[in-house]
């Protein structure tokens, strides 16, 4: 019993550690785009949801040197799940209705929901190859490609010749340093939930797929919440389209190449059809460019019953 109130203090404390630091690197690195005149969509697809990100790619890459790599696919599946029906639930009540200016049907939600299907397709046999990895790593590098252009074109377009600043030092310092807590935190995360699931004798990939998770999820839960509050909507929605996107191509992808990645029956089972069910009903609720706050309370419900439903209360 001792062991185990050790063990979630150091989980506790190594979590928030990673958060933060995630908080101080996405903070500065938004800065660092801001100033190099990206356009407020783009800077969330992009430079945000990597950087709210970096909890479920350090974590991960982290869980594969230390024979945990189950952790990889449960975290990734937990962590889109949340976005989904957590973060943009929590996005449309603060911001009721949640409004959607930029064109996301062009490519950003085909993106999203090709992601979610992709991840599916890859993992259906159990198995998660090197061939199956370099795939999902150029589909992101892809799409980037794609949002980095459309938003020059959208900028020329309209006229909008913004006069680079230059960058800023104090905030890449700031990069560099949170880089390393990010990695710190990450570590002691791993570890403390490797040993936490081998006292209460529970899969690690269960941990990962809810605590962990949501633990993980909570930089861009905290983003979301900070932009729908200032009123910029369309940077909380980017966020969650480029981190699910990331999530499934890059923190699945690039782990990969760290060792073999075990795909476990429960995830299967417990959440990547229901991750499927949620971008799906994202895809349909934002064809009118909104999220009412009717519709935030359908997606709460929804993780409710998924939290519930792995623990058995449900």
């Amino acid at each position: 019993m001792q062991n185990l109130i050790i063990w979630l203090i150091i989980f506790i404390v190594s979590l928030f550690v990673l958060i933060k630091a995630s908080d101080f690197f996405t903070d500065a690195a938004e800065k660092i785009g801001i100033s190099l005149g990206i356009s407020p969509f783009l800077v969330g697809v992009t430079i945000v949801s990597v950087g709210t990100s970096l909890p479920e790619l350090i974590s991960s890459m982290l869980a594969v040197y230390q024979n945990s790599s189950e952790i990889v696919f449960g975290n990734v599946i937990g962590s889109n799940i949340a976005n989904i029906f957590l973060i943009i639930g929590t996005a449309s009540l603060i911001s009721s209705p949640l409004r959607i200016q930029y064109e996301l049907i062009n490519v950003d939600l085909p993106l999203f929901v090709g992601s979610a299907f992709l991840l599916g397709l890859t993992v259906l046999d159990s198995n998660f190859s090197v061939n199956e990895a370099i795939i999902c790593i150029l589909g992101y590098v892809v799409y980037v490609l794609y949002t980095i252009s459309s938003g020059k074109e959208e900028q020329q377009s309209g006229g909008k010749n913004k006069s680079k600043k230059s960058l800023p030092l104090r905030q890449i310092v700031i990069v560099v340093v949170s880089s390393l807590f990010v990695f710190l935190g990450a570590n002691y995360t791993i570890e403390s939930v490797t040993k936490i699931s081998e006292i209460l004798n529970i899969g690690k990939e269960l941990i990962a797929l809810s605590a962990v998770a949501l633990g993980t999820s909570l930089p861009e839960l905290i983003v979301t919440i900070s932009a729908a509050r200032k009123g910029n909507p369309e940077i909380a929605v980017g966020n969650v389209l480029g981190s699910n996107i990331f999530n499934s191509l890059m923190v699945m992808g690039i782990p990969r190449f760290a060792g073999n990645l075990v795909i476990t029956e429960d995830v299967i089972s417990s959440g990547l059809l229901v991750l499927l069910a949620g971008t799906i009903l994202f895809f349909f609720v934002t064809q009118d460019k909104q999220v009412t706050r009717w519709e935030g309370l359908i997606f709460f419900l929804f993780y409710g019953w998924f939290i519930g439903n792995i623990f058995g209360f449900v």
